[in-house]
């Protein structure tokens, strides 16, 4: 079994269609929010996301800016004007799509999923081994899938020990997954780990394996179409070099 893991689009629809495209065929699809914000293509990512067969779908902290349901000033300067667009840009439809979503962090199976943290799903960062140590007490699952942070990693909890490590697969790689791990496929369409293609994963939760997956797409077109929307700079300029 084949389940693509997603997340951090940020309207980005050239980087989704590489992804889409690379991952090949796939039994369902995961996507842990964060679908808008920051890029040119909301509506296109939205209903793009919409037409996948057997999605599952949780909000991101943008997602639920965008719905009006968070304060923009938890924002930077950038973020915000982004927001601002975002929110004048989406339609109708998809609008409501979004609010039908959840925000709070979901299980399926042996997996909680959540945005941000499984202790606080649509906001915190987990960045360390100390934030993820806190995290494990958070949900009862063998694995926690989490995105926000815009890098792919695994923290690992050994038990026996109460220790956590960090874990950087290379792409391609696979990874024998064991109780109990959290795992981030980073961003589809703003990575932040200084690799500036696509990052997502493959899950096979029958095999009980992990795959953290790369792929190029058209960065300079994306770049031309939040210039001539009237984006932050910063949004076009940081797709280059993947920070």
């Amino acid at each position: 079994m084949r389940i693509l893991v997603i997340s951090d689009i940020h309207a980005n629809l050239t980087a989704l269609e590489a992804v889409l495209a690379d991952a090949g065929p796939v039994d369902e699809t995961w996507c842990l929010g964060d679908m808008i914000g920051y890029g040119p293509d909301p509506n296109e990512v939205l209903e793009r996301m919409r037409s996948l067969p057997n999605l599952f779908c949780i909000l991101g902290n943008h997602d639920v800016a965008v719905l009006g349901q968070m304060d923009d000033a938890v924002f930077n300067t950038e973020a915000r004007r982004s927001l601002t667009w975002q929110k004048k840009s989406v339609s109708p439809e998809n609008f409501a799509y979004l609010k039908s979503l959840s925000q709070a962090a979901l299980v399926r199976e042996k997996v909680t999923l959540a945005h941000g943290s499984p202790r606080d799903p649509v906001w915190e960062y987990i960045l360390n081994t100390l934030v993820a140590r806190l995290n494990f007490d958070a949900f009862k699952t063998p694995y926690c899938f989490v995105g926000h942070s815009h890098i792919q990693c695994i923290f690992h909890l050994d038990d026996m020990r109460d220790h956590v490590s960090l874990e950087i697969l290379l792409p391609g790689e696979v990874l024998k997954m064991t109780p109990r791990a959290i795992l981030n496929p980073g961003s589809v369409g703003q990575p932040r780990d200084r690799d500036p293609r696509s990052s997502y994963a493959i899950y096979d939760p029958l095999a009980s394996t992990w795959e953290s997956r790369r792929v190029e797409y058209d960065v300079s077109a994306v770049q031309k179409r939040i210039q001539a929307a009237g984006l932050p700079e910063k949004h076009a300029a940081r797709l280059s070099e993947g920070w």
